[in-house]
């Protein structure tokens, strides 16, 4: 008879990258922020007014990314409850995000939960209209985060599906993002990039040097 350990070892070798999309697409909150991407992409190139500001806006929110990984990261999701004024603090994607803790490799659990999503959206699109000095350049803000977004998505999917690393890039995150999981829980915090903003915030030591910590799988449980 096959062992459990047997199957899931020959499932991660025969996953082709086609197989993995086929399963990404499955979920509810990729078809959620690829739709925002394709609206805000319509609606910015219906607007057009272009000037070198919807060129540099791009690269400087790339360029922030994955500290903006590592702050979410840090103080949302890895948030622990905490009681103020009688009531116990801990938002949806907190305890979505220590499940995911508990079990890696159940998928729906990857993902930005869709509930979430409803409400963010709307406030994305709301601040894109409202909070820049042109519509054009706040729609170029919403198309490049929407695309972040999407490629958010597909990254941590992937990371915890059975598709093996082939590139030295995707290997390097993969591993990294690994480590969060299976080797401690205080490191390693970006998910799209390696040696960011991980290296420049002291949270990419050797891992050779780190212990294994005993709440990689359960946040927040007392030692």
């Amino acid at each position: 008879m096959t062992s459990h350990s047997s199957v899931d070892r020959r499932r991660r070798r025969s996953l082709t990258l086609r197989e993995a999309a086929d399963q990404f697409r499955r979920h509810p909150s990729p078809w959620m922020v690829g739709g925002m991407l394709a609206v805000a992409v319509a609606a910015r190139l219906g607007v057009g007014d272009w000037h070198l500001s919807d060129a540099v806006l791009p690269v400087v929110m790339l360029a922030l990314f994955p500290f903006a990984e590592w702050v979410i990261h840090v103080c949302i999701l890895h948030w622990k409850p905490r009681r103020i004024l009688g009531l116990t603090v801990d938002s949806l994607l907190a305890r979505k995000h220590r499940e995911h803790h508990v079990d890696p490799r159940d998928v729906p659990l990857v993902f930005i939960p869709w509930q979430t999503l409803t409400w963010l959206i709307p406030v994305l699109a709301g601040l894109s209209v409202l909070a820049f000095p042109r519509l054009g350049l706040g729609l170029t803000f919403l198309v490049t985060l929407s695309a972040l977004g999407v490629v958010y998505e597909w990254t941590h999917y992937l990371i915890h599906s059975d598709y093996k690393p082939k590139s030295r890039f995707y290997r390097a995150i993969w591993r990294s993002h690994r480590h969060h999981h299976y080797k401690n829980e205080h490191y390693w915090f970006t998910v799209t990039t390696t040696g960011t903003a991980d290296r420049l915030l002291g949270t990419a030591p050797d891992p050779e040097s780190v212990e294994k910590s005993p709440t990689a799988r359960s946040l927040h449980t007392m030692r």
